[in-house]
């Protein structure tokens, strides 16, 4: 019986894969212990783990974020830098300190670490010698962000481009994020890991992920850009499509119908503001031969207002049982929501300014699963123009098609308890 520590700060979409992944280890008959915050001890109970309350410094309540002072926070790659500062940043030495008390001070300590890709406490972990810390697994739930010459830097929005003018664009926008835009956030960074280590951190905040020992990615190949000069080992074990109990919604089976069924949301997050997306999007549709659904990520749906006569809402719905009668999905570019899509060969009209959804949003455009209005707050009209195209054009079903037949063949929680098991066997050697 192998034992795991999971860590992730206490964002919804960012625990709830990680969920399915204690859920699924605990069946196997693993020990897990589950570190996050106070609002989601009960779901991690659930799971069969152990539940670790984080310290209050590092826990807080994602429903909150995007309001109050929050509300006027930029988007593009200054909103980036304010979430990093803010939300993953400032709690990394609490985050560390749990990580501490459980790992190199616990009297069993771990076979391995799992942490979500934000949890910056994990990369003052990943700076102990090997030989006396367990190992620190990246479960990446967000676009991965490794530098690369290969890539633009992550945090713009940019694809690669063909040609040898990749590589030159590449390094000068490197050097314009981390030595300009991310300056002082690195500088903190490098405060922070020297009052532990003594020394500056040996990577860029975003890049912490080399840190670690590996990286299992909640994706699959045909949706990241390819790499060739990684510095620590990814792999991708597709999405964890967790199964979901509870009541349906009383207009359940008028899912039921021959005309497309398209899914609007903004998520958990960036849905404070419905004219950024969704209400665009339900007036874009209103005279459409189409029946829409709209999910509030938790809102009350009373906020979306007067809603159209094909329209049906709900706050929360099993997206397990809703994607397979999608028909296109509406995002402003959640990744967890974008693999649910196409897991089951949906594919997607994608509209994201804030935090990684830009990233999300171009992985969509470069695997031609979708298209990307480049904007949060898209008109009626083009958001109109794009369903139409989307669910007229067969290029973008098959291109979804051809991620989903990637994800049906993915390993899902075996890639990761190999990977395990590899990182572990090697160090004994």
């Amino acid at each position: 019986m192998a034992h795991y520590l999971i860590a992730s700060v206490p964002i919804h979409g960012h625990v709830t894969p990680l969920l399915g992944i204690a859920t699924e280890l605990t069946r196997r008959g693993d020990q897990v212990e589950f570190l996050t915050g106070a609002r989601f001890a009960d779901a991690v109970t659930r799971t069969g783990s152990r539940f670790i309350a984080l310290p209050a410094e590092a826990d807080y309540d994602d429903r909150l974020l995007g309001t109050g002072p929050d509300s006027d926070r930029p988007t593009g790659i200054a909103g980036l830098r304010h979430d990093v500062a803010q939300n993953f940043l400032r709690p990394a030495r609490a985050q560390y300190d749990a990580l501490l008390a459980h790992t190199l001070a616990a009297e069993t300590p771990p076979d391995a670490v799992v942490v979500d890709p934000t949890f910056v406490g994990a990369m003052l972990l990943s700076g102990h010698p090997r030989d006396r810390r367990p190992p620190v697994i990246v479960a990446g739930m967000l676009p991965l962000p490794l530098s690369s010459s290969a890539v633009p830097p992550f945090g713009l929005g940019l694809q690669p481009w063909r040609g040898p003018l990749n590589r030159p664009r590449n390094a000068i926008l490197r050097t314009l994020v981390e030595k300009w835009i991310f300056a002082p956030v690195q500088a903190d960074v490098d405060a922070l890991y020297r009052s532990v280590h003594g020394r500056d951190a040996g990577a860029f905040v975003i890049d912490w992920m080399s840190e670690a020992d590996a990286i299992v990615q909640l994706s699959v190949p045909g949706f990241e850009y390819p790499r060739p000069d990684l510095v620590v080992p990814v792999r991708f074990a597709g999405p964890v499509i967790a199964s979901t109990d509870g009541p349906l919604p009383s207009w359940w089976d008028e899912l039921d119908t021959s005309r497309p069924v398209v899914l609007v949301t903004q998520g958990t997050i960036a849905n404070q503001d419905f004219d950024e997306l969704v209400r665009p999007t339900l007036d874009a549709l209103a005279t459409e031969d189409v029946l829409v659904v709209v999910t509030t990520g938790g809102r009350p749906i009373e906020q979306l207002g007067i809603l159209p006569d094909n329209v049906l809402a709900a706050r929360f719905l099993p997206y397990d049982r809703l994607f397979p009668r999608l028909n296109l999905l509406v995002t402003n570019g959640g990744y967890g929501g974008v693999q649910y899509a196409l897991a089951h060969g949906v594919p997607i009209v994608i509209a994201g300014d804030t935090e990684d959804k830009p990233e999300v949003a171009a992985r969509v455009a470069w695997s031609g699963s979708g298209i990307d209005l480049r904007t949060g707050r898209p008109s009626a009209t083009a958001v109109r123009r794009a369903v139409r195209t989307a669910l007229a054009s067969p290029r973008y079903r098959e291109a979804a098609a051809v991620l989903a037949e990637q994800i049906a063949a993915a390993r899902g929680i075996d890639e990761l308890v190999d990977t395990v098991a590899a990182i572990s066997a090697a160090s004994i050697r």
